[in-house]
């Protein structure tokens, strides 16, 4: 399912956090929003898991406005990971994992037979099943963004949005995550700082600074020497990686090179 913002804008406060955004991400493809902190990334999610409404534009799920939808038919399309998905109470990782079927059940109403092992394969994918009796409260940050992450997937969206999913990984689990939204066939939005992740990870990318989008396209296309100098302020070279060809920032510590 396609995933469109439409002119999207955010007013707090008399503060514009998000300007005139206008992005369409293709079913079953990954693009990226990147920029530096408080370009307007996280906020432009929020508005596509609805934790936000726009001042104005429209987020478009498919051929549907995402607001003429229920919220039940709008959290069985689309799943999030957010920054500020912590579990507070202490539930089992096991119990976590299965409220992201609670879109689809009524009241009261137990798993199924597939449902525990649609949870089951997830707890798999992720190298979580080991964990399923833990308690969150006491997981590394590492292990609750994997936790977090199963959460989302059980709910079998359509649309997956995440907010800096890789927080607290370690690489092998970074470039884990990643090749799992790759290979998911999910439409995915997702927002990475690292921009050598993102080149890797994302078929587009999106760059944001001051609430405005300033380049969008290819990694290659948009990843430059000059665009990463005047969006973020660093100085790079850009190279090839020897065995993908994506695009792979080298960054200098010193300013004067």
């Amino acid at each position: 399912m396609d995933l469109r913002l439409d002119g999207l804008s955010v007013v707090t406060d008399g503060k514009s956090l998000v300007r005139d955004l206008s992005l369409e991400v293709e079913s079953g493809r990954v693009v990226g929003l990147v920029g530096p902190n408080g370009s307007g990334k996280s906020t432009a999610l929020r508005c596509v898991y609805r934790a936000l409404r726009p001042s104005s534009g429209t987020v478009w799920v498919g051929e549907r406005q995402l607001t003429d939808l229920p919220m039940r038919r709008s959290a069985q399309i689309v799943a999030a990971m957010t920054q500020d998905g912590a579990v507070d109470l202490d539930f089992t990782v096991e119990e976590v994992i299965a409220l992201g079927r609670t879109p689809h059940l009524q009241g009261n109403q137990a798993l199924s037979r597939r449902e525990r092992e649609l949870c089951e394969r997830v707890m798999d994918r992720l190298d979580i099943r080991h964990l399923a009796r833990r308690g969150v409260l006491t997981l590394s940050g590492g292990e609750r963004q994997r936790v977090l992450l199963a959460r989302a997937l059980v709910q079998e969206p359509e649309i997956l949005v995440l907010d800096e999913p890789t927080n607290h990984l370690d690489v092998r689990h970074q470039v884990e995550l990643l090749s799992l939204l790759r290979d998911s066939g999910l439409t995915v939005l997702v927002v990475l700082h690292d921009l050598n992740l993102a080149a890797a990870a994302c078929d587009r990318l999106g760059v944001l600074r001051d609430g405005r989008l300033v380049a969008t396209g290819t990694p290659e296309d948009v990843l430059t020497t000059e665009l990463v100098d005047e969006v973020f302020g660093v100085k790079a070279s850009v190279v090839s990686h020897p065995l993908t060809g994506d695009p792979q920032l080298l960054y200098s510590l010193h300013s004067s090179l």
